[in-house]
């Protein structure tokens, strides 16, 4: 029997669209004001993998983010793909979260507001690199979970049946439904943006919860619920320099070039 009318959830996030982000030295916390943001790229792999499955199986994928107010773009990006709503979570108390606090905030939204057969996640955020929120999820909501999915095979009879990247190759996994797992870029290509889908997303509201209305305990959320500290902030420093020397066709300088070489060899062996 094949699983049909698939209820899939996306967990994504805005992060910076240039890797020279600043950071609050007395937080640590990303300076977000001023930087333009993008969709995680990584987290356009599972936006196409859910919008896949409901292509062949019917259902309905909805992406859910937490964030500023800034990051329903990020949202309507994804619905302008495909994906059929989306919820943002917004308010000063979520400021700070580090990926306990995010992943308890997300885990508790999905668990009070949300049906699901499936969540799919991005591998990991490029500015933070962690890769945690994902399974994090997965233990706070107590469902089965499979990371680095490079193939779903199939889905049937409540089960999906997955193929994930491992350091000596592959792996093959079935889950009971509901299940999260974290995909790779070998799961599919994402598909650009429509015109139709952009009008779409341009009229489609997007639902801002703040952590009351999505029933969090906001004891549990923002800077000071989160146990990850950043003790100290260093700049890394360029200590290798380079030196150019050009050549010339004639003897002269192609002759000091060559010394300059043999110098430089001499100085590292």
């Amino acid at each position: 029997m094949r699983y049909s009318l698939l209820k899939i959830l996306i967990p994504i996030k805005q992060v910076p669209e240039t890797s020279n982000v600043k950071i609050d030295e007395a937080s640590g916390a990303m300076i977000r004001e001023g930087a333009e943001s993008i969709v995680n790229p990584l987290d356009l792999y599972a936006i196409e993998a859910g919008l896949l499955l409901k292509e062949e199986y019917g259902g309905s994928v909805t992406v859910i983010s937490m964030g500023p107010q800034s990051a329903e773009k990020a949202l309507k990006e994804a619905i302008s793909m495909g994906c059929d709503n989306g919820t943002l979570l917004t308010g000063k108390e979520f400021a700070g979260s580090d990926t306990w606090a995010t992943s308890y905030a997300l885990a508790e939204t999905i668990k009070n507001l949300y049906d699901f057969s499936l969540i799919i996640c991005g591998e990991r955020a490029t500015d933070g690199d962690t890769g945690q929120v994902g399974p994090a999820i997965a233990s706070l909501l107590d469902v089965p979970l499979a990371t680095y999915v490079s193939r779903i095979e199939s889905i049937e009879a409540g089960y999906i049946v997955v193929e994930r990247l491992i350091e000596s190759g592959y792996e093959k996994l079935k889950l009971r439904l509901p299940a999260l797992i974290t995909v790779t870029k070998e799961i599919a290509i994402p598909r650009l943006p429509t015109l139709r889908g952009k009008q779409r997303a341009k009229v489609n509201p997007i639902p801002n919860l703040s952590a009351e209305a999505a029933g969090i305990d906001k004891a549990k959320i923002g800077l000071n619920a989160s146990p990850t500290r950043v003790v100290k902030i260093e700049t890394p420093k360029i200590t290798r320099e380079g030196k150019l020397i050009t050549a010339s066709s004639d003897e002269e300088s192609i002759s000091r070039a060559c010394d300059e070489l043999v110098k430089f060899i001499q100085n590292i062996v």
